[in-house]
């Protein structure tokens, strides 16, 4: 008959309780810093803003008003409105806008990419089909693309050069960015 240590089982149901409790200040912990760097990423995300508006539009409008495009500042920095261009093209206009730069001798710059997918132990099957392309019962998947940094290239250049850039075909951004070069 086993004998019963009623002081032994309260000891290990308070060690178990302790441990809960130590677990639950954990979560609890955990918790309140991920609330707090949601709080500090709204803060940073607003900061981000107030200095795009600052760098992008109150600097810029200040500088063009007084005729300046770059001042030197007492600490030996430099201020300097640069010019920023972006562009993209809409799912819904990609042909329009592919068929606009073919137009427009600029379809060098549309990626034609062609894939196709093999299982494993099919590498005499890929080499067949560099040579039969359909022939072997594999779709390929073609994908037409402009890279992001060639099409703001692009506007960028067509901006500058007077060109025009149809806009009903492409999302375009042109603007003002403050550049401070800090003296080191």
């Amino acid at each position: 008959m086993s004998s019963i240590d009623f002081e032994k089982d309260q000891r290990e149901t308070l060690g178990a309780v302790n441990e809960s409790n130590k677990l639950s200040d954990q979560v609890v912990k955990l918790q309140k810093l991920e609330d707090e760097v949601a709080t500090e990423e709204g803060k940073l995300k607003e900061l981000k803003r107030k200095r795009d508006l600052v760098s992008g539009e109150v600097i810029p409008t200040m500088m063009q008003e007084m005729n300046i495009s770059t001042i030197k500042l007492a600490d030996g920095s430099s201020v300097e409105v640069k010019p920023v261009y972006g562009a993209s093209i809409p799912v819904a206009k990609r042909e329009e806008a592919f068929k606009w730069l073919r137009d427009n001798g600029l379809g060098d710059l549309i990626k034609n990419e062609v894939t196709v997918a093999f299982g494993r132990n099919e590498d005499n099957k890929a080499s067949q089909y560099a040579v039969l392309a359909k022939g072997q019962g594999y779709e390929p998947v073609q994908k037409l693309k402009v890279e992001p940094m060639t099409l703001k290239a692009l506007v960028r250049e067509r901006i500058e050069a007077g060109q025009d850039m149809p806009s009903d075909l492409f999302n375009l951004f042109a603007g003002s960015r403050t550049k401070i070069t800090r003296k080191q």
